[in-house]
């Protein structure tokens, strides 16, 4: 799962027993290294499937980490890219890779939750972020990037289908789930990071309580499961005029 350069199980260790910013503040410099990091697969198809919802001036990576998503957004965006994040050190990171071409790229600390922006953006994107929310912050989150949207603006992001309980893969994400539930009633501060969450049918209804019309769409790039349905779908939640 982890190449030679990134971190031992033994900073996995002090990470996880960390906050969740403190946590990542010290993963920064070998995240790019792990899985945790979005694969170029998805930025790419991502970034494919907004070519066609333009033009967009303006654009906000929420929860950008390294700066990865930062690269999928600026194909598709023409005057400015701003990535947003609250670890210091993923900021670190994402500020040395920046390359001065195509729009303009800043770089801003601050919580998703409190976001220090207003009707600034035409399109915000999210990549993998979404495990370190719990479900009773979702309404929050969602009137946040409502409100830096400018009206007709886009919010969107990924979904993976979920495994199918036959599968390893279903196990495989309860049981990181059920350690870090374990982990968090007899450790402090928390570590939130759950993959199994973030439910598609509740996030669509809260993205229409928060005041977008919400559209999904197939990344083809990914095929579809045994059932014909998407293996990834992308979540297009537009803010009304």
């Amino acid at each position: 799962m982890f190449s030679p350069e990134g971190p031992t199980l033994r900073e996995l260790a002090v990470q996880a027993l960390s906050s969740v910013e403190h946590g990542y503040d010290l993963l920064a410099p070998k995240f790019d290294h792990t899985p945790f990091r979005t694969p170029d697969s998805v930025l790419d198809a991502v970034a494919s499937a907004l070519h066609g919802t333009g033009p967009h001036d303006d654009g906000l990576d929420l929860c950008c980490g390294t700066g990865a998503g930062v690269g999928a957004l600026a194909a598709v965006c023409r005057r400015s890219v701003t990535g947003v994040d609250f670890s210091a050190g993923m900021l670190d990171v994402a500020r040395a890779r920046t390359r001065p071409t195509g729009p303009r790229v800043s770089w801003v600390r601050a919580d998703a939750r409190a976001l220090p922006f207003t009707s600034a953006f035409d399109l915000v994107v999210s990549f993998g972020a979404f495990g370190h929310f719990l479900p009773r912050e979702l309404p929050g989150l969602f009137a946040q990037v409502h409100t830096v949207l400018r009206p007709g603006g886009r919010f969107a992001f990924p979904v993976l289908a979920p495994p199918r309980p036959s599968s390893a893969a279903f196990w495989t994400l309860l049981g990181f789930d059920t350690v870090m539930r374990v982990r968090n009633a007899l450790w402090r501060p928390p570590f939130v990071m759950y993959y199994r969450a973030f439910r598609l049918g509740e996030v669509r209804r809260e993205l229409e309580r928060a005041g977008f019309q919400v559209d999904l769409r197939a990344l083809p790039e990914f095929g579809t499961r045994s059932d014909g349905s998407p293996r990834v779908r992308l979540v297009e939640a537009r803010r009304l005029p």
